[in-house]
């Protein structure tokens, strides 16, 4: 058999063999390398840069999580997203490196969101 008869099948079944296959269940790759909110199922809501995606597995870098959230303008995370927060009505975590979490929903953020949130003080202990 010439390799010029081969199927599509079969040469997406050599370069499966080759490691030349890309995963088919990594999902829509959306929002990487932007500054985005993540609301997780169990690890509350972060803000950071989307390193990486897998399904709804991703990493953020720079992150810093909103432990209490208050939209400068609207009532919902989209508002945060948009418009940023009130500091002083919210709660938010000191920035990390990184971090894994389970996404359940992703949204980019403005310009003025990003500054909002990555410029608020360090929440402390009550």
């Amino acid at each position: 058999m010439s390799i010029n008869d081969l199927t599509i099948g079969q040469a997406k079944e050599l370069a499966a063999l080759f490691g030349n296959q890309q995963s088919s269940n990594d999902g829509i790759q959306f929002g990487i390398g932007k500054n985005v909110i993540i609301r997780t199922y169990s690890a509350g809501v972060w803000c950071g840069t989307l390193s990486q995606k897998s399904g709804n597995e991703v990493i953020l870098t720079n992150a810093r999580r909103l432990w209490r959230w208050w939209a400068a303008e609207s009532i919902s995370l989209s508002g945060v997203a948009n418009f940023g927060i009130i500091e002083d009505k919210s709660q938010i975590a000191p920035k990390v490196d990184g971090v894994w979490l389970e996404a359940i929903e992703i949204i980019p953020t403005t310009d003025k969101a990003e500054k909002s949130i990555m410029g608020a003080k360090d929440a402390k202990a009550q």
